[in-house]
């Protein structure tokens, strides 16, 4: 039976936090909740966990600092509160987390940036190397430049999509409920409480009450379409209080806190079969034999250092085949660079990418997470 102790090995999280809980309910930013929030994410980085934090309020904070008591419909009304908001939000962040010696990052994106690959690597190169400056990013929407066409609608969505661009192994929602029940327990005194289920289950949409609040754009339901998608990668979700002291420091301790919906063992293979059955190849790069030997065999990345060819023309982003000297096509991956510019830098070690380039993307040419062998 799948417990809680599945998420100890965790060493990257998504949090995502609800409009309800940074704003108090609408009341304005909870300064105190985000301090607790701060302190837990602290410890976890003292265990060298990474933390991103995806975070709703702006709009809610706007629409408190400008004296508004009803969500405005009008996109523009929605957009102005949104810029006032997020003057407010991303000030009591950085407060929070300065008090631990952590810097934080405001990161907004829309749904065009994750739909782009070449803007979905940028983000991803983005949030990475913010992490590895210890620095904890606060991701929201970006809803002062987004249009009906290419919102999110969520930001649990957003949450399990960060946390599939950034290879989080769990996801976290946390909202003013203790968890999924078989009903609303709002509405139902006599709806059961769920404690362990597959995010697979069909029969936990049926059971997903509607929005908690005019504050708030999601609900239950939309937090069990995101534990579905982020599923669908081998990302484990836990929906629980955020009102719970130390959450995410006790969650990824083992303890049952909430509703852990956990990804079946086959959806970890699913991005591998995309990325060997279902992408055209743009060009192909030919492997010396040590790079052959590490990609075979070590289980690592590709390096520029190990290419000794390059044919077609590729974008950042495109998938391209890796042959060895024979032309035997090995693995197959998603490129970091151009074919112009690996050209440049094949047969050159990672540590010369900036001198040759003027600068540096990612280390790898293919990252070990965008590639599957097929030799």
């Amino acid at each position: 039976m799948t417990d809680f102790s599945i998420l100890k090995p965790t060493r990257r999280v998504v949090a995502k936090v609800g409009s309800a809980l940074v704003t108090n309910g609408g009341a304005g930013i909870d300064r105190s909740a985000i301090a607790r929030w701060a302190a837990d994410v602290a410890a976890l980085r003292a265990r060298g966990v990474d933390v991103i934090f995806v975070s709703s309020g702006a709009v809610a904070e706007g629409m408190a600092r400008l004296g508004w008591t009803e969500r405005p419909k009008a996109m523009p009304e929605l957009q102005a509160a949104a810029a006032v908001g997020q003057m407010g939000l991303v000030n009591v962040y950085e407060q929070a987390f300065a008090a631990h010696g952590l810097h934080t990052a405001q990161v907004l994106l829309t749904h065009e940036d994750l739909a782009d690959r070449k803007r979905y690597l940028n983000a991803r190169s983005t949030i990475t190397a913010l992490l590895k400056h210890n620095v904890i990013p606060i991701i929201n929407e970006n809803d002062t430049v987004t249009t009906d066409e290419i919102r999110f609608g969520d930001n649990d969505t957003l949450g399990a999509l960060v946390a599939n661009l950034i290879d989080a192994q769990v996801l976290v929602l946390l909202t003013d409920q203790q968890g999924l029940y078989t009903a609303d327990p709002r509405r139902d005194p006599d709806a059961e409480f769920i404690s362990v289920g597959r995010a697979d289950d069909l029969q936990y949409e049926a059971m997903a009450g509607g929005t908690g609040t005019g504050i708030s754009r999601g609900g239950m339901l939309t937090k069990i379409l995101a534990a579905r998608r982020a599923a669908n990668t081998g990302i484990h979700t836990v929906i629980a209080s955020g009102h719970e002291a130390n959450v995410l420091h006790r969650l990824l301790g083992g303890e049952a806190i909430g509703t852990l919906l956990y990804a079946p063992e086959a959806s970890l293979a699913k991005r591998k079969s995309w990325l060997a059955d279902h992408l055209q190849l743009r060009g192909k790069v030919t492997l010396d034999a040590g790079a052959t030997k590490a990609l075979l065999h070590g289980g690592k990345s590709l390096l520029p250092i190990g290419v000794i060819a390059v044919a077609g023309e590729f974008e950042r982003g495109d998938a391209v085949g890796c042959v060895d000297e024979s032309g035997r096509e090995l693995a197959r991956g998603l490129a970091n660079y151009s074919s112009n510019e690996t050209l440049r830098i094949m047969r050159k070690p990672s540590s010369e990418i900036e001198s040759v380039l003027g600068y540096v993307d990612e280390d790898e040419l293919i990252h070990r997470d965008n590639l599957v062998v097929t030799g």
